[in-house]
């Protein structure tokens, strides 16, 4: 049995001010646009994850919802993971490990460069730093998730905002 994973960098932010907590940095329009067309595309491809989780940081979780809005998912069924906001690749990992066998496909929004990083952790394949609103398709052939580990999947595409642009 084949699990998939699609990891997204959440969309563009506002820039951080003095007075503000990196947690509760808005998307700006320009990252509403562009996660919009990341969810676009990926419906347009088929793609309907079961289960949705997310970072607590607002740019994520707004990201989260934009993406669902445009995979027809309810928005309010996405499961937060305060973990995946400065908890490292290893949250990442962490958060797949202890789900059930459930969900066949998953969608994690999440934060650079740990996201980057676990992709490639991963897949062993050089993803490089994901932009701003990107997703990466990961594929795990005959694993649990609690089996998910480094070199254990396999890509399957990455497409950025601007790759969609160019189209």
């Amino acid at each position: 049995m084949k699990k998939i994973l699609y990891l997204v960098r959440h969309a563009k932010a506002e820039d951080r001010t003095a007075f503000q907590r990196d947690h509760d940095r808005e998307l700006v329009s320009e990252g509403i646009m562009a996660a919009a067309r990341v969810g676009r595309h990926l419906s347009e491809k088929g793609i309907r994850p079961d289960l949705l989780i997310s970072s607590t940081a607002i740019r994520a979780r707004d990201t989260g919802k934009v993406v669902a809005e445009q995979l027809h998912l309810d928005p309010e069924a996405i499961r937060l993971d305060e973990h995946l906001f400065d908890g490292g690749p290893k949250a990442y990992l962490a958060a797949l490990n202890q789900l059930d066998e459930q969900p066949q496909s998953v969608m994690l929004f999440g934060h650079n460069p740990d996201i980057s990083y676990f992709a490639e952790y991963l897949t062993h394949a050089d993803v490089g730093s994901m932009s701003k609103g990107a997703v990466a398709a990961i594929e795990f052939e005959n694993l649990q998730w609690a089996e998910v580990s480094g070199r254990t999947g396999r890509l399957l595409f990455s497409v950025s905002p601007k790759q969609l642009n160019d189209l």
